[in-house]
């Protein structure tokens, strides 16, 4: 088989036009899917139960009596530990472990930015970081299995201090939902499980129905009715953020083999056609090198055509005059992974100002990012990383400032509050300052 991978030459160019067109998602036609959406939201708020019912039955193809049947026995999550293989079991709280151990240390740190700051009056200025109460998470169940995305959500809002953890999860198939998927959910201290899933998941959460328990904030991937029902009830509840589709970089020479970079490559490009996947290189033959051998390795894969089409839609090798000039090019795109995997690439750590998550080094694979090295895998893409942050403790958190005055203090906070109100025309404002002015 052939496959025609787009190649962008700039090593002789400081034009980067061409380089900037890969960065322009496909378009998707979201409009009719925002109708839907819009509507699927007003029907479960107004009609509670009712509505999530006849969704789920419609889209999830449920088989239940009532919405609180969605709801998997408490019972059934414990004991789907026993149902998975023993390696596969111990594989996951390995992996639960070292994600745990990551975010107790992000939460040691958000603890230690809690301050008091006291003026020369006695008055005390302090910020206080508590978590949040109940959460929502929701876990994909159309393309794949995603036991990982069960770990790298709810263990972080475990470790935040949330008392109570829902999750959303649509039937697979048998009509079930896998057992791997529900072992993950025990191990990370979810603590009840729906069937349901869709925009009208993401409504019961928010609003919250007779049988779903409204949540604070809902955090997780899904497709693009997920998306647009997280931005939509964004307000009513948190969220973590608006996934679009899955992105990797890879700058890489010889110090990283071919193969390797290829699969690392396959890694996103085989979770949705509308990934994208890019090489940039200084070496051309190094990438010649990659665009003979990739069709070979791409014919053995059980996600084929998957990944064969989202390498055609937005795919690239990109060969550069520098690493300098590599390093501009991934701060332009702001990628959800980026691989430095080239000689010499520690030195350029530190330049890279906008990714999701970073892998330095030829044995630094993405996937151990995806499952088991301990920083969280819900990323920011679509260029959002320029202003968003992967998922963390601090998601599932808020922070309370503080005041406590002193006699003395609101005298002195009276006079300039008073000034500031009446600039303003507030005269109650000002008012009410004056009034705690010691006589």
């Amino acid at each position: 088989m052939t496959l025609n991978l787009r190649w962008v030459d700039l090593s002789q160019s400081d034009d980067l036009t061409e380089f900037s067109n890969l960065l322009i998602a496909q378009p998707t036609q979201q409009s009719d899917v925002q109708a839907k959406v819009d509507h699927i939201i007003a029907q479960v708020r107004l009609r509670k139960d009712e509505a999530l019912l006849e969704f789920a039955r419609e889209f999830d193809g449920v088989q239940a009596n009532s919405a609180a049947a969605l709801e998997i026995d408490s019972s059934v999550i414990a004991s789907s530990i026993d149902q998975i293989e023993a390696d596969l079991r111990a594989a996951l709280e390995q992996a639960a472990a070292r994600i745990r151990r990551f975010h107790e240390a992000q939460q040691q740190a958000v603890k230690q930015a809690d301050f008091c700051l006291e003026d020369e009056f006695g008055s005390q200025f302090s910020q206080r970081t508590t978590a949040m109460q109940r959460v929502g998470i929701y876990v994909p169940g159309g393309k794949a299995l995603y036991p990982s995305s069960v770990l790298m959500n709810g263990i972080p809002a475990r470790v935040a201090g949330v008392k109570e953890i829902i999750m959303a999860v649509p039937l697979g198939q048998n009509q079930q939902v896998a057992p791997v998927v529900l072992a993950a959910a025990a191990i990370a201290g979810v603590d009840r499980v729906f069937t349901m899933g869709g925009a009208q998941a993401i409504a019961a959460m928010a609003y919250g129905t007779p049988s779903i328990p409204k949540v604070d904030t809902i955090v997780g991937p899904g497709n693009v009715y997920v998306a647009l029902a997280k931005r939509a009830v964004f307000g009513q509840c948190g969220i973590d953020m608006i996934a679009g589709p899955s992105e990797i970089l890879i700058l890489a020479d010889r110090s990283l083999p071919v193969d390797s970079c290829i699969f690392d490559l396959f890694s996103q490009a085989e979770h949705d056609e509308l990934a994208q996947a890019v090489i940039i290189s200084t070496d051309a033959s190094y990438l010649d090198e990659i665009a003979k051998r990739l069709p070979r390795l791409l014919a053995s894969q059980p996600r084929r055509a998957i990944i064969e089409q989202s390498l055609l839609n937005r795919g690239a090798l990109v060969l550069v005059k520098s690493w300098q000039q590599a390093i501009v090019l991934s701060n332009m795109m702001a990628p959800e992974h980026l691989e430095l995997a080239f000689e010499g690439a520690e030195a350029f750590a530190d330049q890279v100002e906008h990714a999701g998550s970073v892998f330095v080094g030829v044995h630094t694979t993405e996937s151990f990012g995806d499952y088991c090295a301990g920083p969280n895998h819900v990323l920011p893409t679509s260029g959002s990383a320029r202003f968003s942050s992967p998922l963390g403790v601090q998601d599932f958190q808020k922070r309370t400032a503080f005041t406590r005055c002193t006699a003395a203090g609101a005298s002195e906070l009276g006079k300039l509050a008073a000034k500031l109100a009446r600039a303003e025309q507030l005269e109650a404002h000002a008012l009410a300052a004056e009034s705690r002015i010691s006589q």
